[in-house]
This record gives C-alpha cells, structure tokens and sequence, in this order.
C-alpha cells in the first residue's frame, strides 16, 4: 500500500532543509517527496502542517533484560521509544549478564524482534564482564549482529587491554563506543567540582578528568587507527581535544546526552537523585559550549542515555543514589528546548538524532531521500504540555522533567512504514 504524508512540514537532515512539502512511501521505504500537488494514492495522511522527520535514531539506550526486568523490558522500552519517536533504538551491553558472548546477544535480539515495535540494534561488550581485563569474541559478536562494542561507563583502566581490543576490532573495520573519563579523579564522584558541589558538601569530579580520559583514548587511537565514538562529551574543556582530532584525521566522532545540553549542575537544587546522571550535569558555561558544538557540527550525536532505576535506587541520599534518568520519550521534547531558544535549527537536531547516528553506524534509516525506510516520526514542536512521570510508558519513572512544563509532542511514530504510535 502507498501512502502520501500531506500538507507537511518536512525535516530533512541530510538536504539540511526545513520546508512544506509532501512525503510517498510504499514497501517499508520512502519512494518520493515534492512540494507541489501531492499524487494519488491508496492511503492520505493530512499532517495539518505538523513536522515529519526522520524516526529518531537513539544510541546508549539501556533496556535492563535480562537481569533487572523490573526496570525495564524491550516491551516497556518499545512502546516508550514509539511514543518518543525513536524508531530505532542502540541498546548498551551493561545488562546482567552483560552482551559479552554470542549466545547472549541472540537471545536480546531475538526477545527483542519477537516484542519491541521499534527497530533494536545491539551493541556488545568490549570486554568479558566489562571487567576490562580480557577482550571479548568481537568477529564472533560481529557475526551475531553486534553495531558496536563498548563497555558503558566501565573506562578500560589497563591501557594494554584497550590498544589490544582496538587494534583487533580495527582489524574488523569494528566501531568502539567509550566512556571518556580519568577513573581515578571521578571515581564515588555525585557532581562536578566547584563552588556549588561545595556548598551541598558533594563528592566531585573536576570537569578535565573527562579531557584526561579522552586524551588517552586519542593517543591509543591514534596507535590503532579505530573506528571511535566517545559515548558523551559533557564539558568545554573537551571540545578543543575534540577538534583536534578530527583536524588530524583521526576517525572519531562523539555524541552528548539531551541531560547535559538542557540542564546545569544548579538543577540538582537540594540533592534531587532525579537529576544525578553519569557524568554530573556541568556548569552553564559547559552547557553552552555544548549546544554550540552541536550546532557547528563538532558533536555528532544526540542521545538520551537512558537509563532506567526502580524508585528504591533513587529514593537515596544524593550520594548514596543510582545515576541515570529514562529520556525516551522526552528526548524529543527537551530537544526542542535548544529549538525554541534560538539555538539550534531542526534540521540541525536531526543531523545529531538521526543522520549522524545511522551514518556512523552504517544503518540506512535518518533519511528522507528515495529507498531510505520509511521510518518517521510526525510531531508538533509548538504543543505544550506538563510532564507527568506517571504517564509515561517506561516502566521505571525516574526523569529530571516531572511537572517541567515542556513543548513538542509526537503525533505519530511509523516503522518501515507501519503506524506504531498514535492514530485517527
């Protein structure tokens, strides 16, 4: 069946273009689009002027199965990533046990195909156990289906164990996903270093432990030649080592949570766990420096990160609490914050959602041109709204966003060309 998205205002990151158009598809893929009468067809969708873009394509999700399914399951994950407009979700190894063998990453992808409504990409261990002492089968997990490989916010402290690693998944043309942090200054850290985490009497982490980490990476980089992607780039202090890199050539691209470009470390308040991420939300300086880079081209990704606790893990003194949020389904959302604010254009958050993500992992979805899937997401950006966190489809409901009055709301979420979120 063809069906023709009408009376769009289509969002094209890789035309860089923001214009009022229509769209075809037809067997799961995108066959046209145009900006004059729209042709007949077997189905109509009037979007009444609303935004389709490219289904956000969202790398670091944690789905907590197998291990801690209370949190999170590819079900629950699924249904939050259609109601976000992610139709395709990158899911971090660091699940109990953790996507380090094979046998274990079939059995994730196959529980995931048989339940998500969303697409489900997994990334694997880079080291047995992310202990960081020995490096996994990764041909083996390439064969299995593997995009990535990385060990979450476990850094490879033995710089031996990770050049080895990288010089073998080089050797597979492999991507390797890691955590830029000096593990010695951040360790037991709640927050970054300065006058604020002084006051509340927090452990901290200077912001150039994150350039510590990231510079040693880029030196076993530069004796490997591979294929990089720091998971989260949270500071200024990083960016200069950044651009550097990729002046030099190196392959390297870098993402950063929405966490970090729309909240600062006064977010904390008086030690709300629900702001307590990994790295510590940064300074206001950091957070602009952020959305610039992003802006210019020089951060590549925009993820959520999230990362699913129950309410026992956060109903903790700050220091004593869990880090992480669930951001599936604000993601887009608080992305529109940087929009309305003037900072950045849609095509631009595109690029960083959808374009850049699939580019870098070599999926063929974050595109509106002929024969990418049909995979789409149809939002309005102006829709206000109040967060509740009890409405939303994650299991888990630990998000910074409860009661923050937000806009952007999704109407409806396609993949390969199937509705699965919203509806008439």
């Amino acid at each position: 069946m063809r069906t023709v998205f009408s009376n769009a205002r289509l969002i094209d990151p890789e035309a860089g273009t923001d214009s009022a158009g229509w769209l075809l598809t037809g067997g799961g893929t995108v066959l046209d689009k145009g900006h004059d009468a729209p042709p007949d067809c077997d189905q109509v969708i009037d979007c009444k002027g609303a935004c389709l873009a490219p289904g956000i394509v969202d790398i670091g999700v944690k789905v907590c199965e197998p291990g801690e399914r209370h949190k999170e399951s590819f079900r629950s994950a699924g249904l939050a990533a259609a109601a976000g407009g992610v139709t395709t979700m990158v899911i971090r190894p660091d699940t109990l046990p953790a996507i380090d063998a094979p046998e274990v990453l079939e059995f994730v992808s196959r529980r995931a195909r048989e339940v998500s409504p969303v697409r489900i990409k997994p990334m694997a261990a880079l080291t047995k156990g992310r202990a960081g002492r020995e490096m996994v089968e990764i041909g083996f997990l390439l064969d299995a289906g593997a995009v990535a490989f990385t060990d979450g916010d476990h850094v490879v402290t033995d710089s031996k164990v990770l050049s080895r690693a990288m010089s073998y998944a080089r050797s597979l043309g492999a991507l390797v996903m890691a955590h830029p942090q000096d593990p010695g200054l951040s360790a037991g850290a709640a927050a970054t270093s300065g006058k604020f985490a002084s006051l509340r009497g927090l452990p901290s982490v200077p912001a150039l432990a994150e350039r510590m980490g990231f510079d040693r990476d880029m030196g076993l980089v530069e004796l490997t030649g591979v294929r990089y992607h720091a998971d989260q780039i949270t500071t200024a202090r990083a960016l200069p080592a950044l651009d550097r890199a990729k002046a030099n050539g190196r392959d390297v691209t870098a993402g950063v949570s929405i966490h970090h470009l729309t909240l600062n470390e006064f977010d904390v308040g008086d030690y709300r766990t629900f702001f307590k991420v990994k790295p510590p939300l940064r300074a206001e300086t950091d957070r602009v420096a952020l959305v610039e880079a992003v802006a210019s081209g020089l951060i590549d990704v925009i993820s959520s990160m999230h990362t699913p606790q129950d309410e026992e893990s956060k109903r903790l003194p700050y220091e004593e609490a869990a880090s992480g949020a669930v951001a599936l389904e604000t993601l887009l959302p608080a992305a529109m914050r940087l929009y309305h604010a003037g900072a950045i254009t849609l095509p631009q958050l595109w690029r960083a959602l959808a374009l850049n993500p699939s580019t870098r992992l070599g999926l063929p979805t974050g595109r509106l041109a002929r024969g990418a899937p049909a995979d789409l997401v149809l939002f309005d950006p102006d829709a206000p709204f109040v967060l509740d966190r009890f409405a939303l489809k994650s299991k888990s409901k630990n998000t910074p966003f409860d009661g923050a009055r937000m806009e952007g709301r999704v109407l409806g979420t396609w993949v390969a060309g199937t509705r699965v979120h919203g509806g008439d």
